[in-house]
């Protein structure tokens, strides 16, 4: 069988995991095995995460738009289907936002879809 020389391979594929391992404790950061474990570990975690963040977000601006739509005496629920009967187009991140920084005009908005809303 023919001898394979790899070069520098191996060596340059050592760094570049603990290089990526910079920051963990202890061996995890020194050794190559055990940084290669936890440096697969949190590229994992990283993949999922990126997934998983727009439903946090996504959750939080339910959060905070039924809290203060409930301070105007109506739900999250009820709020969604009056803006959606008054055909009023906004997503719950701007929604959030006004909740947060402009509350009257996220009244103003509330106001709007109960009175376009309304059954004749």
């Amino acid at each position: 069988m023919v001898r394979v020389k790899r070069g520098n391979v191996a060596r340059q594929r050592r760094k570049k995991v603990l290089k990526l391992a910079k920051g963990s404790l202890g061996a995890h950061s020194k050794l190559f095995r055990t940084a290669n474990q936890s440096v697969m570990k949190a590229l994992r975690h990283a993949y999922r995460d990126r997934r998983r963040k727009k439903r946090d977000f996504r959750e939080l601006w339910i959060i905070r738009v039924n809290a203060a739509a409930r301070a105007h005496g109506i739900n999250y629920s009820s709020l969604m289907g009056l803006l959606k009967k008054a055909n009023i187009h906004i997503n719950r991140k701007m929604l959030a936002r006004l909740a947060f920084l402009d509350p009257g005009a996220f009244a103003d908005i509330i106001t709007l879809a109960k009175t376009t809303a309304a059954p004749l």
